[in-house]
């Protein structure tokens, strides 16, 4: 990653000498991290990383930029070398028993490679920064808990929050998880999740390297609000011939092949395919398929000549589901789930080097996501019922639910880096987007009335029945950016960004900036700012919560939403592979789009229809419901304080590794003449993450999650529900009007009532806290090339509310149910186990 200031990277020298202790078949890598002038650099991170089986080991520089990790099994390894406002930088060693002694001399490229030397950093965004964390593909299938998922090793780290226990969507500082973008290989994933969220769309034994920046990002990326999320995949192990690993986790098998591509030097290939398997097993027992998804990955890289690459690369996936159920107890509940997801994208890098001061990155893309959606079914809804004893009396609820949506992008993206002299690197590119997206559902039954948001995606009331829209859309962002070392200590990094939006019609200038000043060797500050856009598209609304029409969003003379960023942080190294950073953030919202209300003509029009006798008058909703017409109406801001503290493995004697995190934030909006809570505005969270070696075989790990419920509209009281009068059965010779629903004894249904948007965010759900756990046994210790382990999710079952789910009960005493509220979309104690195996 790139400091913010440092304009060329600094050189870096690597000398690995392997000492063999042939006894234990153990070996030592020491050596030392330079500057490009040749100083030592000191308090450099160095890690270590062993390329099958996969382990880490941490360790950092000295004064004389020396460093040393002893006890290391026999192998192949990857040494990454990392410090403050340097671009890090990444080569092979071999560990024999025989003494080897390995010099490299490499001078830092921001966008290069040369020969069999990595460039970890050449694609990441600017370290200068504040609010990044990497995150290690190791980390991601070691977290207990998190299912071996990108989005759920995230929640665990500051300012991240999930949207429920089963959904991998992330909110970050209080912003919506549409807020958030994601990029591979240089290419935007509309779509990054599999089974309905369940899971992530990334395999973790294809990622070189995962990177997060909660706020305050490069101006390299754009169109977004609220964060960043960088996925690298990793090339083919071109020193094998063959090879690979087989894995089975809690949702999926996958099986990974690698190796040199025959006829061509410097080439490699890896290919990865995913499956569940689960559905296999179950369809056979149930007589309905379950959802399940497979989904094929390959990556082929060449270096024809030394300073250029072309990788090309792909991913298909597919999901779906074709499921029945029906109650065998009498009362008439089915439903019918027929899904189908269809995710495709192709690319294509080239990478040069032109002297010894330019760099160059093509990256051509297709991505095509496409999903459909049928749901039909008869329930009996908890929120909706009569005052009989017997909740039978109450008619079934009808969900019949079609959706059909296609997101097609045809991208183009160039970086180019020029160094100037040692102390200046200016970073220039663009991006082009040409989408085309279509949207298109019908919803003929019954709405759910529990959303208190007209316009949610989950069936709220202000939807329209019949929705079919498309949308052509080109998007073009281009940057500048000028990383500067004024001083030794001192780094800064002005940037600014342009984005154009053909939906919109307007183009936003975003001037952004970075810096950072060292205040010894371990201690850094870190400041960035500057404003960020997202402009209005139906491809940021599949990660959205709520809908907006975008049919008529040339008259509707939508702009693009905007965040001005201030991000403050100051980290230390506190040794001991230590690391502690608090931070600081406050975010400004303004051109937010929501769903507006009904104009008075609309609402009088819908009141009007409704004939409700004079002693049910007041559970006609009179109050005007927000719709799906969208406009820049919202504003908002969220500020909060951020700890977060990282012990890595120094050596092969260290026991305890991981991290703890702890935020204290608000969010609020205002929209529809109030100022009230964000939806994800958590006042307080808390994170622990460990993993304890308790022999050279067995390995305990521990997640320990604590925080605040997040904002909940709570209901005002019941209300008579309305039912369509098709046979005019009040006989007053109309019909189609609205009129009071009645049970199979005659007594008025009544449903739950949220009133007007009054009511939005006045609560708060539950406090959650989850305990996970996971025992790992590798049966050969660190060489082995099996690994196994056996998790629990939720240990200790705690019934966490994701939502208040409204339930109305027989009240005697009463002309109405008794409205009480349970926990819903809980994760209950799942266990688990898997299994790797290396080849």
């Amino acid at each position: 990653m790139v400091s913010a200031f440092h304009t060329a990277l600094v050189a870096c020298a690597l000398a690995v000498s392997t000492v063999a202790a042939a006894q234990t078949n153990l070996g030592s890598i020491v050596g030392v991290v330079l500057d490009e002038t040749g100083a030592p650099l000191a308090d450099a991170r160095v890690t270590v990383t062993r390329i099958s089986p996969v382990a880490e080991w941490v360790s950092a520089t000295g004064p004389d930029g020396r460093f040393s990790i002893t006890d290391l099994p026999v192998g192949r390894y990857a040494v990454l070398a990392d410090r403050q406002g340097f671009t890090p930088l990444a080569v092979d060693a071999e560990i024999t028993l025989a003494r080897t002694t390995v010099s490299v001399l490499l001078t830092m490229k921001v966008a290069g490679f040369s020969g069999s030397v990595l460039v970890t950093g050449d694609q990441r965004t600017n370290r200068a920064a504040p609010s990044s964390i990497d995150v290690s593909p190791m980390q991601v299938r070691s977290v207990a808990g998190a299912a071996e998922n990108i989005f759920r090793t995230l929640q665990t780290l500051p300012g991240v929050a999930a949207v429920n226990e089963f959904d991998s969507r992330v909110a970050v500082r209080g912003g919506g998880p549409d807020q958030n973008l994601t990029i591979m290989d240089g290419v935007e994933i509309h779509n990054p999740y599999r089974l309905f969220g369940l899971t992530s769309a990334f395999n973790p034994e294809t990622i070189a390297n995962f990177e997060l920046t909660a706020g305050g990002f490069s101006a390299k990326y754009g169109d977004r609000l609220s964060s960043l999320l960088v996925v690298e995949n990793r090339d083919g192990d071109a020193t094998r011939t063959f090879g690979g690993s087989t894995a089975l986790t809690i949702t999926d098998g996958n099986l990974v092949a690698e190796g040199r591509i025959p006829g061509l030097s410097n080439a490699s290939f890896l290919i990865t395919g995913r499956r569940t398997y689960y559905d296999l097993i179950a369809d056979r027992i149930v007589g309905t398929d379950l959802p399940g998804f497979a989904d094929v990955q390959l990556r082929a890289t060449w270096e024809p000549t030394t300073g250029h690459r072309v990788t090309v690369f792909g991913l298909g996936s597919r999901e779906g589901a074709d499921a029945t159920f029906e109650e065998d107890d009498g009362g008439g509940e089915r439903g019918a789930l027929k899904s189908k997801t269809r995710n495709t994208l192709g690319g294509v890098a080239w990478s040069a080097l032109v002297g010894d001061r330019v760099s160059n990155k093509l990256t051509l893309s297709w991505y095509r996501n496409a999903e459909d959606l049928n749901f039909d079914g008869d329930f009996r809804d908890s929120d909706k019922r009569s005052n009989a004893p017997d909740a039978n009396d109450t008619p079934l609820t009808n969900v019949l639910f079609t959706r059909n949506l296609v997101i097609r992008d045809l991208a183009v993206r160039n970086e180019l880096s020029l160094r100037r002299g040692q102390s200046q690197v200016v970073d220039a590119g663009v991006e082009i987007h040409a989408l085309q997206t279509d949207w298109a559902w019908r919803i003929p039954g019954a709405r759910n009335v529990s959303e208190a948001n007209g316009s949610s995606i989950q069936g709220g009331v202000g939807l329209p029945s019949i929705l079919d829209s498309s949308r052509s859309n080109t998007r073009v962002g281009a940057w500048l950016t000028d990383r500067w070392t004024v001083t030794p200590r001192l780094k800064i990094e002005p940037g600014l960004r342009a984005d154009w939006s053909g939906l919109a019609g307007e183009t936003t200038v975003s001037p952004r900036l970075a810096a950072t000043l060292d205040l010894g060797t371990r201690t850094a500050l870190r400041l960035s700012g500057g404003l960020f856009t997202q402009s209005p598209g139906y491809e940021k609304l599949l990660q959205s919560d709520y809908f907006v029409d975008l049919s008529d969003a040339d008259t509707l003379d939508l702009k693009s939403e905007r965040s001005w960023h201030l991000v403050a942080g100051l980290e230390r190294t506190l040794g001991s592979g230590v690391t502690a950073r608090l931070e600081g953030y406050y975010k400004r919202f303004d051109r937010l789009i929501v769903g507006q209300l009904e104009t008075e003509e609309t609402r009088a029009a819908r009141v009007a229809n409704y004939d409700f006798p004079a002693e049910l008058a007041f559970s006609i909703p009179t109050a005007p419901i927000i719709t799906s017409t969208p406009g820049n109406d919202g504003r908002g801001r969220s500020s909060g304080v951020e700890l977060y503290v990282a012990r890595r493995a120094t050596s092969a004697s260290t026991r305890l590794t991981g991290w703890m995190s702890y935020e204290t934030g608000r969010a609020e909006t205002t929209s529809y003449g109030r100022t009230y809570r964000s939806d994800y505005d958590r006042p307080h969270a808390f994170s622990l993450v460990t993993s304890y070696r308790l022999s050279r075989r067995l390995e305990l790990a521990t997640t320990i999650r604590a925080q605040s419920g997040f904002p909940d509209s709570e209901p005002i009281g019941l209300r008579v529900s309305g039912i369509e009068d098709q046979l005019d059965a009040d006989h007053d010779g109309n019909t189609g009007e609205i009129v009071p629903e009645r049970d199979r004894g005659g007594l008025p249904v009544w449903v739950v009532d949220y009133g007007s948007t009054d009511a939005l965010n006045v609560g708060r759900l539950p406090a959650f806290a989850r305990v996970d756990m996971r025992l790992s046994y590798t049966p050969g210790g660190e060489q082995s090339r099996w690994h196994f382990y056996l998790e629990v999710i939720n240990l200790l079952n705690r019934e966490n509310a994701s939502r208040l789910r409204a339930n109305l009960e027989f009240d005697p005493n009463s002309d109405r149910p008794r409205l009480t509220r349970m926990s819903d979309i809980s994760l209950p104690r799942l266990p688990s186990f898997g299994v790797r195996f290396r080849w």
